[in-house]
């Protein structure tokens, strides 16, 4: 099992937890509505943290939750947790190893809170102390980078928001991104060349906004750590605040930009970095607005909903990744100075 192999597996993971975990999802979402739950508190650390990005967008905008994401060291270090009454205490994590995520669900059951774990590790610490676990069923993820389990942890997401809502039309939707997974699979030949033309890049910026802030960060993360190479996210607004000073002729930008309700703010400002700045633009998008700015386009169906684009748009954001760390002469599966399990405290 390969990295490779990881991110072509995500289709058949995606259905698997689909069908697997919904009457779990549905016995959460009920417990959720039985209890006075103001606002959800999320832990954790690094691909689950951006899974936790897309929590604040999709529970806020869909299901009126607002969410804070934890400061994991004030339960361990400072021993100053804040008090988190009326809160759904969320811990998200592949491995539920982690001791400073599973001290924020510790707390949060001691201030007498109901508990969430989102893990792929039924039998893990994370699992054992909250008083329902969501498992992403991705299987075993031998590669170091995170691909299927940051796709279950992002359904597991959405499944719980749908949940919440008893939105039929909301659950059809959901079972139709295992397919447009896979389509998106289908332009790798096209990943591969394009990410040649980058194997001298040493920094770039990654541009995301909405659902998608979520993704500019998981393909910034996946470009650190498998090329090495200086991948910085933004939201799209905050980089006019001062970041988009650093861009000159042929600085590459990489963005995402999906048909809604975000996409004519994104569209303004890619035009001000091609026309004005000479910007290198890498555009993953279904519309051609976007996708005909970019010296390299990556496309995923026409069709995918904004609140489900994180899901799908990630998927040529882990191709080029992946391609760009061999045309760099790279080991993808064992990238250096990091291991699949990090337990901080």
């Amino acid at each position: 099992m390969s990295l490779h192999s990881e991110i072509f597996e995500q289709p058949v993971c995606l259905e698997r937890l689909l069908k697997s975990q919904r009457k779990t999802v549905n016995s959460i979402a009920q417990a959720i509505r039985s209890q006075d739950i103001k606002f959800a508190f999320l832990a954790a650390r690094g691909t689950s943290d951006n899974a936790g990005r897309y929590a604040n967008y999709l529970w806020g905008a869909m299901n009126g939750l607002p969410l804070a994401l934890a400061t994991p060291s004030l339960f361990t270090y400072y021993k100053r947790p804040p008090r988190l009454k009326n809160a759904l205490v969320v811990g998200i994590s592949q491995s539920g190893q982690s001791p400073d995520i599973v001290s924020v669900l510790e707390e949060g059951r001691r201030q007498g809170n109901l508990t969430l774990a989102i893990t792929n590790n039924v039998d893990s610490p994370l699992a054992q102390i909250a008083d329902f676990v969501l498992y992403i069923e991705a299987g075993q993820e031998k590669a170091v980078a995170a691909t299927k389990t940051y796709t279950t942890e992002l359904l597991a997401i959405a499944m719980l928001s749908t949940a919440l809502e008893e939105d039929n039309i909301r659950w059809g939707e959901l079972e139709r991104v295992s397919g447009w997974v896979s389509e998106a699979l289908h332009q790798e030949d096209a990943v591969q060349q394009a990410a040649q033309r980058y194997r001298y890049m040493e920094q770039c910026v990654v541009l995301g906004r909405g659902y998608n802030y979520a993704t500019a960060f998981e393909w910034a993360l996946k470009l650190k750590e498998l090329t090495y190479v200086e991948a910085e996210p933004y939201s799209s607004a905050d980089f006019q605040h001062g970041p988009v000073a650093m861009v000159a002729r042929g600085f590459p930008v990489m963005a995402v930009a999906p048909e809604g309700k975000v996409l004519d703010s994104m569209l303004k400002l890619l035009t001000h970095l091609q026309d004005d700045l000479l910007a290198e633009l890498v555009v993953i998008s279904n519309t051609p607005r976007a996708l005909d700015m970019a010296q390299v386009p990556f496309t995923i169906p026409e069709d995918v909903p904004e609140w489900l684009s994180p899901l799908v748009s990630i998927v040529p954001a882990q191709l080029f990744s992946y391609h760009l760390t061999l045309a760099k002469g790279y080991d993808a599966d064992q990238p250096r100075s990091i291991k699949k399990v990090t337990e901080t405290q």
